[in-house]
Order: structure tokens, then C-alpha cells, then sequence
């Protein structure tokens, strides 16, 4: 699934807004177009780190090999060179075009190409379109991913006194948010809303492993030294986020747009969703060999899954806090919630 970068979106993004780019003569347009070339190798190279740090990720995971990574690298690396590529000669292309056309009234009446960059939640957009910017824009898209930490909650103890390895524990999101603008003469309140796939991982202590005893599950002691003890829980949610802010407007002769770039923003709210599955990964030695075992049961996991979640941030980057008010396993004497802390992009 391809990466959209943060380093950089709001400023793109404000590009794309302000600069649709409809045939004009300006000397400002121009410049424009030539600044945006420094923004796309930055993006792109942005991108490219994001996309190694998620296939870094996945291999940290087990979930390729060191072989597929280093292909998956290669391939995201040709990739974000030939997007450069051919992003800076459609730059180059549209500012020949511009400046042969300086004084051409038919030109400019009649070019009616479009060049966006994140528009209609692509990377970039080309097009010819007779119609005009809209006047006033309420609605936008965007990538979200998460990654953090995890650990749980247990009725009567404290996190301090979890059973799950802090630092092993993590948990990721990936999915894809709408941001729309309330109120029509103010950008003072949003609400965000959207679909994300959770990846809530935990890493038990004392060489225990999840036992499901039919009745309820339990933490138990493996027999063997194990390597590794990791249960996952995979999730679709259905979040929805009410957005907190100033703004900045930005208004011109046909349209005006609003912009939280190098704003605070907080977004307090929660989600609902489904369990898709649960598993559990063991690796240790046994008679000289090492073994991996890869366990996928009901678990006695709760299906329906919802929580609250909030979110402070600056730019692209959010601090984010996630907490599920089900409990994880069904019927257990004493309730488990699941809980994540970690950074969040998709500021714009």
C-alpha cells in the first residue's frame, strides 16, 4: 500500500489550493512552479523513508523475509526516482509553456490544464477542465499511520504493573481519514472520520503464552525457553474524531481556502469497529532446532471492539492515544483493555 508523506503535506497541499494552475502570464506563477521542484524531490525522498520504515517494520514483524525487504526497498527507491523525474519535467514543461506564451491572449484563453499536487487524494493530478476552482472547498482526504507502543489495562493493577514487555509491545494503524469543516463561515471546528486498520501486538512476560482453556483465556508458563511470545489482535475501526483549532484564511479574487499548517490542533472522539482475527507467534529451541510457530485461534476475543482516542498536533505529526473500552477476551474473570501511545500522521 503505497506511503503518502507528511514531512511536507501542508505545504503542498497549500499549493494545490491556491495554485490550480488554469494558463495565467504571471511572473508569480512561474516562480511558484519553480519553488514546487525543491518540495517534490523533498517529498519524494520523504515518502521513501516512510515506506523503508514500514517494510523495516514488517521484517521486525516476521511478516517478509530479509530477501523481500531488501527487493521491497529496491523497488520503492526506482519508484520515488522516476516520480521525480517525471514530476520535475511536467514543472519544466508547464513553465516553457508559460513563459513562451507570456503574451499569447489566445493561449490564455484557451490552455485549460490543470496540474495539482494532492489533489482528489492522489500524489498528482493532470488534467484539462474548463470549469473553475471551486469558490470554497469544506471537505479533504488524507493517508493516516500510526505506530507506538502498546500494553493493557487489567482491573485492579496499574500499568507499572503489567503483564506485557513495554518496549516490545507495539501497535500500528493504516488507513484513510476525511476531514470536513462544520460550521461555514469558520474553520474553528472539523470533524474527522474515516477507516483504519489496528495491528495491537503484545509481547507477555515471564515466558508465558496466551492458553485458550474454552471457558476463558489464560496467561500460562510454556513449557520450553521461548525466544519469542507475541499475540496480535487485527481490527477494522470506524473512527471519528472532532478536531479543535485556529486557522489561517486565505482568500483570493475567486476562491478562498483555510489553513491549519503550523497550527496546534487536538482531536478528541473514538471508534468502533471489528476483530478480523487474533494470533500468536512462539519461537524457541527444541532438541537442538530452532522452531517458529504461528498459532491463529478465536481466543475467546471479543468481536466488536470500540474505544475512545484523541490526538495533539503540530503540522503533519500528532501525538496519539487510543483506548479500547471492551475488553479483549470474553467471559475472563478479570478485564484486560487494550491501550496505545504513539505518533500519528496526517496533519495536514
Amino acid at each position: 500500500m503505497k506511503l503518502v508523506t507528511f514531512c511536507i503535506a501542508a505545504v503542498l497541499w497549500a499549493l494545490a489550493m491556491s495554485y490550480s494552475m488554469a494558463q495565467e502570464t504571471s511572473t508569480g506563477e512561474i516562480e511558484v512552479l519553480k519553488n514546487a521542484k525543491e518540495s517534490i524531490v523533498n517529498e519524494e525522498k520523504d515518502a521513501l523513508k516512510r515506506e523503508v520504515e514500514t517494510i523495516n517494520l514488517r521484517l521486525e514483524n516476521n511478516e517478509i523475509t530479509i530477501v523481500e525487504a531488501e527487493r521491497l526497498k529496491q523497488e520503492a527507491a526506482e519508484k520515488r526516482a522516476l516520480n521525480i523525474e517525471n514530476r520535475l519535467a511536467i514543472i519544466d514543461n508547464k513553465v516553457a509553456l508559460l513563459e513562451r506564451n507570456a503574451n499569447d491572449s489566445l493561449a490564455e484563453n484557451n490552455d485549460k490544464l490543470t496540474i495539482s499536487i494532492f489533489g482528489k487524494g492522489n500524489i498528482l493530478d493532470i488534467n484539462y477542465d474548463d470549469d473553475k476552482v471551486n469558490y470554497d472547498r469544506r471537505t479533504y482526504s488524507d493517508f493516516v499511520f500510526a505506530v507506538g507502543l502498546n500494553n493493557v489495562i487489567t482491573q485492579g493493577e496499574s500499568l507499572g504493573d503489567s503483564d506485557f514487555k513495554i518496549g516490545g509491545s507495539r501497535f500500528a494503524e493504516i488507513g484513510w481519514a476525511w476531514k470536513t469543516r462544520v460550521f461555514k463561515e469558520s474553520n474553528w471546528l472539523r470533524i474527522k472520520y474515516g477507516f483504519s486498520f489496528q495491528f495491537n501486538g503484545l509481547k507477555p512476560t515471564d515466558n508465558r503464552y496466551f492458553v485458550d482453556t474454552g471457558a476463558q483465556t489464560q496467561l500460562m508458563e510454556y513449557p520450553l525457553d521461548l525466544d519469542k511470545s507475541k499475540f496480535r489482535m487485527d481490527n477494522l475501526v470506524f473512527p471519528v474524531h472532532f478536531e479543535f483549532g485556529p486557522s489561517r484564511k486565505m482568500e483570493q479574487k475567486d476562491y478562498f481556502r483555510y489553513s491549519t499548517y503550523n497550527q496546534i490542533k487536538v482531536g478528541l472522539g473514538g471508534y468502533a469497529g471489528f476483530n478480523l482475527g487474533a494470533r500468536q507467534k512462539l519461537k524457541f529451541t527444541e532438541d537442538g532446532e530452532d522452531v517458529k510457530q504461528k498459532l491463529k485461534a478465536d481466543y475467546n476475543v471479543n468481536k466488536f471492539v470500540y474505544g475512545v482516542s484523541g490526538y495533539i498536533g503540530w503540522r503533519e505529526t500528532a501525538l496519539y492515544v487510543k483506548y479500547d473500552l471492551n475488553p479483549i477476551f470474553k467471559d475472563n474473570p478479570v478485564d484486560m483493555r487494550n491501550i496505545s501511545l504513539g505518533l500519528r500522521f496526517d496533519m495536514d
